[in-house]
């Protein structure tokens, strides 16, 4: 099913990870191919969970606190 338009709250989880790629890599690069992008967004997600603090749980990585839930 879609979200009804105008209402990307429906979808707050896709909408705020969207935000951040636009926010934080895609609109600061020109990639010259399609490849470019892929290679880019793959280290960019392994960055995001692995080394980037995220202060929406506590100020630790996405890996940590999947470290902490098992």
């Amino acid at each position: 099913e879609f979200i009804q338009p105008g209402q990307p709250q429906q979808n707050a989880y896709v909408e705020r990870y969207n935000r951040t790629v636009r926010y934080d890599w895609l609109a600061h690069h020109l990639f010259d191919s399609l490849e470019e992008i892929q290679d880019f967004a793959t280290n960019w997600l392994w960055t995001y969970n692995h080394d980037r603090p995220n202060t929406g749980i506590g100020g630790i990585t996405p890996k940590q606190k999947l470290a902490l839930a098992a």
